[in-house]
């Protein structure tokens, strides 16, 4: 029986709204967004091992302590990995101990103004302070177990260790020096081919270091090439395959076109390992497939041999019966 009393039922309305107002308070309370003060992040403790300290192998997957990486020189102890290496590793690598370095301050310009996805100069600048070089290659001399050498190595780090303009001249010189002083001349190629920025100019370069290495031969000097990861376009196409001796490191890539552009011209699937050196020495490509870490005693063992030696000083013959005069 419901109240009849007019307060119980002012009571029980004001009961029911706020009942109904607490409700809304909810349901809108779902919908709210609270808005939370950001709270720092928590820094994170830091670790007790130095970064740089280990080094995974590629093909391995082995975890390698760095020094020991750098006392294998840079090839892994487990299987035989060559890691990549800059040009002055490979001229410690070569020479017994200091060398002089030439040409040093010659720089590639930007004759052409090229630009593509950035302007050539901006690219030559990033390429000088990320390798320190002025140039995609180093001319040293000095020695490789004790024989004189004119060493040219190329940096890949520098554009793809590209040819242009200056790698060219510095070669040419390089060859010319050696010349000079009746001295070998190694070059241990690592380069994308010519330098597209300067255009014809870098496609000159192949023609004008052949011409150098002819005068060489014509001089009975020994020129030996070096092939690593990787060796391809205008420099395969020139100096690179014109050694006495061509030596490649381990599974490195070697070629003029890349393997896609071949598959895609001739619409044929590449055999397996096409373009890798071991490949290259069984199709007669390249004389010798080397490991790193054999490959100064190789190249001096192969200087020594092709390098001219002077005359002997004649064997006197033994004396006769005849021609013995007995003392008195």
């Amino acid at each position: 029986m419901a109240s009849s009393n007019p307060a119980n039922r002012t009571w029980q309305i004001q009961t029911s709204d706020f009942r109904l107002d607490r409700y809304k308070l909810n349901v809108m309370a779902w919908f709210k967004k609270t808005k939370k003060p950001i709270a720092a992040a928590t820094k994170e403790k830091p670790s007790r091992v130095p970064e740089g300290l280990w080094v995974k192998c590629p093909d391995c997957d082995q975890i390698i302590y760095n020094k020991d990486l750098i006392t294998t020189l840079n090839v892994c102890p487990k299987c035989a990995h060559h890691f990549k290496i800059n040009a002055i590793e490979r001229l410690r690598v070569l020479f017994d101990g200091e060398w002089t370095e030439y040409d040093k301050d010659l720089a590639s310009t930007d004759p052409l103004q090229f630009t593509d996805t950035k302007p050539y100069r901006a690219r030559l600048l990033a390429s000088k302070e990320a390798t320190g070089l002025k140039d995609a290659i180093i001319v040293a001399e000095g020695e490789i177990e004790g024989l004189r050498a004119i060493v040219a190595s190329m940096e890949y780090g520098f554009i793809g260790g590209s040819m242009g303009v200056v790698v060219g001249e510095k070669i040419t010189r390089a060859i010319e020096r050696a010349l000079e002083r009746k001295l070998p001349v190694v070059i241990v190629c690592c380069s994308g081919g010519a330098r597209m920025m300067e255009g014809a100019r870098s496609l000159m370069q192949m023609a004008k270091i052949c011409g150098a290495l002819a005068r060489l031969d014509k001089a009975r000097l020994p020129y030996i090439a070096v092939l690593t990861d990787p060796t391809t376009g205008g420099v395969t196409a020139s100096f690179a395959m014109l050694g006495d001796l061509n030596i490649a490191e381990p599974k490195a890539q070697i070629g003029f076109a890349g393997p896609r552009v071949i598959e895609q011209t001739i619409r044929q699937k590449l055999p397996d390992g096409f373009q890798r050196s071991e490949f290259l020495l069984e199709k007669g490509m390249v004389d010798l497939v080397v490991d790193r870490r054999d490959l100064k005693s190789t190249i001096a063992g192969a200087l020594r041999f092709m390098l001219p030696t002077p005359p002997a000083a004649p064997i006197p013959l033994p004396q006769t019966a005849a021609e013995i005069v007995p003392q008195a």
